[in-house]
């Protein structure tokens, strides 16, 4: 089955307030021109979970200095200040994950997993509202999976089948957040 598809046919799969994970680090792998096309479709109202909101005149901080997201899943959002400005002003809402578990949340999904239970964030804010459990006398949140009704993936390979290679660090996060959506769009080079 051929999985090959023109620009032009995505436009009415993608709606406003949708999920959308955006596979990257800062801006390496980063599937730019897919990031365009949410700009070309006037798309808004988006949670955005990504490793973070890139700069403020790159693709990723576009998206929030156009003000196309209502909330970000980020592990970092300090390259780009505007993040920052709008999560302050609650313009914005911002969950901000620790790199090792926002990317086992969304392997976890990806692997029909019911979540992972990690020690980072025990006695700090992050546990609040988290179910707590203790396994060997040590404490450890549960915490529940990502998952998005869009993930942009950037590949430096693509055949018609659907099967990815990447290339150096830009594989980061988008093997396993090609694996924990419902629609997965692919920039390949």
């Amino acid at each position: 089955m051929n999985k090959i598809v023109k620009a032009e046919e995505i436009g009415g799969k993608l709606h406003n307030d949708m999920s959308v994970m955006i596979g990257g680090f800062l801006e390496c792998g980063v599937p730019q021109k897919l990031v365009g096309l949410i700009h070309k479709l006037g798309l808004k109202d988006l949670t955005l979970i990504a490793n973070d909101t890139g700069f403020p005149d790159k693709s990723l901080g576009s998206l929030v200095v156009e003000r196309k997201l209502k909330k970000v899943i980020a592990s970092h959002i300090g390259t780009n200040p505007e993040t920052g400005k709008q999560m302050n002003s609650g313009d914005l809402e911002v969950e901000l994950v620790p790199q090792g578990t926002l990317v086992e949340r969304i392997r976890c999904q990806g692997a029909g997993l019911g979540g992972i239970l990690t020690p980072t964030g025990v006695g700090t804010d992050r546990a609040e509202g988290k179910q707590v459990i203790e396994m060997d006398g040590k404490s450890y949140l549960l915490e529940g999976t990502l998952q998005a009704d869009l993930a942009l993936i950037k590949a430096w390979k693509a055949d018609k089948y659907g099967n990815l290679i990447y290339r150096y660090a830009a594989r980061n996060f988008n093997p396993v957040m090609a694996m924990a959506a419902d629609l997965i769009l692919v920039e390949a080079e």
